[in-house]
């Protein structure tokens, strides 16, 4: 019996990277995936694996920065698995590190639009489903940048300080009717969003990264989905409202 058998999860972003990791995670102790993702090959590529290990799994093209998008993957949720148990809000986006003096409206906007509203929707869309079963589980992925200032460009920090806040706000409203809101903040994670950043802010990414030697080293996408895999389960189920800071001790110093 799996930590997570026969949960139906929702995971957004999970067509590569962490929200893979954790799709897989998942998937083999049990649980029933719906992979979210933008990237159509990413996210059939995820499902074709998932299937590979006798997971059940469909795949659901997502535009997160659409409220319609949000709703249909929901549907596709329901129509496959008659239910959703958990649901992880990892779909994120980076802003090129850039400064307060030289962030852009639009790069503001977009890191908004997938870090924050996207989530807000998520859990909005979530919330009935988990009221009507007495039960149900949130993981958000946060970063280190939500739970420190200097760690990452203004628009990213800041919308990862609202994820944080959010989840805080969903575990103390919704605790009390058997819904846990949980967190991660990870730190430097090799994965296509964090190796494929172009055009950066110069001067946002000299004062982001100055303390980075001191970070012992950087985690791995299995590493944080183990994480999120205990926020699932009923291991944590005494934890609410928590971001866990997933960075080899480098916040603590």
């Amino acid at each position: 019996m799996g930590r997570l058998q026969d949960k139906a999860a929702i995971i957004t972003g999970s067509g590569s990277g962490i929200g893979k990791a954790i799709a897989l995670a998942y998937g083999r102790e049990g649980a029933k995936i719906v992979v979210a993702d933008f990237d159509k090959h990413g996210m059939e590529r995820t499902v074709a694996e998932l299937k590979e290990l006798g997971v059940e799994a469909i795949g659901v093209q997502v535009n997160v920065t659409k409220e319609e998008d949000i709703e249909a993957m929901f549907d596709e949720a329901l129509k496959a698995f008659g239910t959703v148990d958990i649901l992880v809000n990892n779909a994120g986006t980076a802003d090129r590190m850039q400064a307060a003096a030289n962030v852009e409206d639009e790069v503001w906007n977009r890191v908004m639009d997938i870090n924050v509203t996207s989530v807000m929707r998520g859990i909005r869309k979530a919330l009935p489903i988990f009221l009507e079963k007495g039960r149900g589980t949130i993981v958000n992925m946060a970063s280190i940048s939500g739970l420190t200032g200097g760690r990452g460009g203004l628009a990213y920090t800041a919308s990862k300080h609202a994820v944080v806040g959010m989840t805080k706000n969903v575990a103390s409203q919704y605790g009390p009717q058997n819904i846990r809101c949980n967190a991660i903040g990870p730190a430097f994670i090799p994965t296509p969003l964090t190796l494929n950043m172009a055009n950066v802010d110069s001067f946002g990414m000299e004062a982001a990264t100055r303390g980075t030697s001191l970070m012992p080293r950087p985690g791995t996408p299995e590493e944080i989905a183990s994480i999120a895999l205990f926020l699932a389960s009923d291991e944590s189920s005494y934890l609410n409202g928590v971001t866990i800071a997933a960075d080899s001790g480098w916040s603590a110093y």
